[in-house]
């Protein structure tokens, strides 16, 4: 398996035992973390879905990120990671929602020779978490080592959270 299906699973109990629902908003990991979510054991009873929104472009239309702001980073920073996940929660009608935004391929041209991603995880219209997370591999191996880290991080931050 591609990713730990007991922490999968474990999130699926934390949130289904509360009766709450989870939807996602990713562009760098594309697809991964909705592929991780929906491999639970009934990850119906959970995981409300999610957007894979790629570019600029498509966080716009879809996620309501502001365009300007966003593209003077490549849409990689803090502040859309955060927009991404409380629109996610909007637009899934979830409890918590999940976001990430960065980068999986080095790109020396632009400067970018340490790869990096910005997640965010929000509750209803609250931002819970946001995090600056780094990996050392390429490509899908990055996308996978991103996931595994707020599959991870959202596992801690759940048990850490009674009242949520």
């Amino acid at each position: 398996m591609l990713y730990d299906q007991n922490i999968i699973n474990n999130i699926k109990e934390l949130l289904t035992t509360k009766h709450l629902t989870l939807s996602v908003a990713e562009s760098v990991t594309a697809g991964h973390l909705q592929a991780a979510f929906s491999s639970a054991i009934d990850a119906a009873k959970f995981f409300q879905g999610g957007i894979t929104a790629y570019n600029a472009g498509q966080k716009t239309k879809h996620l309501n990120i502001e365009p300007i702001a966003a593209l003077e980073d490549d849409c990689v920073t803090e502040k859309v990671a955060c927009e991404m996940a409380l629109q996610v929660n909007k637009l899934f009608i979830s409890d918590y929602g999940i976001a990430i935004t960065g980068y999986a391929t080095k790109m020396p041209e632009k400067g970018l020779n340490d790869l990096f991603a910005f997640f965010a995880i929000a509750n209803k219209k609250e931002i819970l978490s946001v995090k600056k997370i780094t990996t050392n591999k390429e490509r899908v191996d990055a996308q996978i080592d991103y996931t595994t880290q707020v599959i991870k991080e959202f596992r801690e931050l759940l048990k850490n959270t009674s009242s949520v």
